[in-house]
């Protein structure tokens, strides 16, 4: 099971400004460990934000992505109270989701 997500969302007029952040390794392949070998890859392949049960964002993230990632974006048209979901789903199968009321 993966770790929580930590997850702000802060309303500013009819705009939510929402940050996330995803514990996660995010394994390139190419680092080595102590004994010289490469360590597996490991990283979030698909994420997802629903507003409401609506779905507002898609996305694929590739091993390119720092460890730990965190993302921030804006959701215009969003009042005090709504409802977000976020989730994720990495390339060994782990999957995680969270969810936020905005204020």
């Amino acid at each position: 099971m993966a770790e929580p997500m930590k997850i702000r969302a802060t309303l500013k007029g009819d705009l939510a400004d929402v940050r996330v952040l995803m514990v996660h390794p995010m394994e390139t392949g190419q680092r080595k460990d102590t004994a010289g070998n490469l360590a597996p890859t490991h990283f979030i392949q698909e994420m997802s934000v629903r507003l409401n049960g609506k779905s507002v964002i898609e996305g694929q993230i590739s091993q390119a992505v720092s460890r730990n990632p965190v993302f921030s974006f804006r959701l215009k048209g969003v009042k005090a109270g709504d409802k977000i979901e976020i989730a994720w789903l990495d390339n060994l199968g782990e999957r995680s989701q969270a969810d936020v009321a905005i204020a």
